[in-house]
Order: structure tokens, then sequence, then C-alpha cells
């Protein structure tokens, strides 16, 4: 399958969010290509449809905007130097499964982690992808008509420091890490996204 490609650069969520839910109508209505939007997002925490508000601490930065979405998870962050990927893709077409579509991004960001040298892997009913005892990459996703929406934000130069406004996807003493910290240097994020397109081409065909 062709997959189109909307690269938004640096650009705020809730514009983001506009593009995504058009994005999604098109493809629904066969006027566009399955599609993955990418984008480097504003200082933004985000809950999920079922989040627990008491997750974001009374601490947090208050420069950063909150948004409730219908995506599954938690809260999380998201950020400059945090590369975010919005898949809307038909995976009722392909007959996939959302349990399937999950482990596929999973796989995805282990297997462009590991072109840096990065080992990554998933760990036992907790989504997302980790680094040892470091979560690398969120993922939320939400299916609808049988085609998604949301989906990962992976820390590529993020200033994690942002974390500790909130207890990141629930999970109590859950520490963070980027590709910056573990490599000692700065990664560019198209480097990133060109890695992360061939993988996507791997997995959707």
């Amino acid at each position: 399958m062709s997959i189109n490609i909307i690269d938004l650069g640096q650009c705020s969520y809730k514009i983001s969010l506009e593009h995504q839910n058009n994005t999604h109508s098109r493809v629904l209505e066969q006027k566009l290509s399955s599609s993955i939007i990418f984008v480097e997002h504003e200082h933004v925490y985000t809950l999920g449809k079922n989040a627990n508000q008491s997750n974001i601490l009374s601490d947090y930065p208050k420069g950063v905007k909150i948004y409730n979405i219908d995506r599954g998870g938690d809260v999380t962050y998201h950020g400059p130097g945090q590369l975010v990927g919005y898949p809307i893709i038909n995976i009722k077409n392909l007959n996939m499964s959302i349990g399937r579509y999950v482990h596929t991004l999973e796989e995805i960001l282990i297997n462009t982690l590991k072109v840096f040298g990065i080992s990554a892997q998933i760990r036992d009913k907790l989504i997302g992808v980790w680094v040892g005892d470091e979560k690398i990459a969120a993922i939320g996703v939400r299916i609808k008509n049988g085609i998604t929406k949301h989906g990962f934000a992976l820390n590529v130069n993020t200033d994690l420091s942002y974390y500790d406004g909130i207890i990141p996807c629930g999970i109590e003493n859950c520490n963070m890490t980027s590709m910056e910290q573990l490599l000692q240097k700065n990664i560019e994020l198209k480097l990133v996204i060109d890695i992360i397109i061939k993988e996507f081409a791997k997995y959707f065909k």
C-alpha cells in the first residue's frame, strides 16, 4: 500500500489535531490514501479518554497547555525535540486487529532505534517502548470506522524535565529517556522520520 506522508514540522497541538481529523475524514471517504502525520509540538500534556486527572501533578510547569483527547492511555507529554507520529491507516481493510496494530507500532520504533545503535524492547502488559527500565516512546491510539487516529511519541531530543510534572502513562516511578540522552548527542529529527517511513513500508505493504 502507498502511504501518504504529511510533515507539519513545528505545529501547535490544536492545529495538528485539526489536520489529523481532516486527514481521517479524507481517508474514510477514500479521497486520500492511508497517511502518516509527523509533527513536533509545543509543550503540552494530553490525557486519554480514561486518564486519571490526578496524574498531572500540582506543581507542573504552568506554561504547559493541557488537552483531553479521545485516544487510549493515560497522560503523556509532547514538546520540542520529540517526534510525534499520527498514522491514519485503514486497518479494517488490512484485517489487522487493534492489538496487532499497536504491537506493529512498537516494532517499528524498536527497529528504528536499532538503526541508531539503541537496543529497545517492549515490557509485559505495558504499552510503549523501553530501553532497560526507562521509557523512550509512548503509544496511544483510537480506531474510528476502522481507521487509526493518534499514534506514537518518540523522545529524540526531548527536554525530559517536563515529565516531572506528570505521572507518565499513569505508571508510578516511570523514568523517561531520550535518544539524545542515550547517545550523548543531538539527533536530527528528519533522519529519524526517514527511517520510520522505511520501517512503515515493511509492515504496511
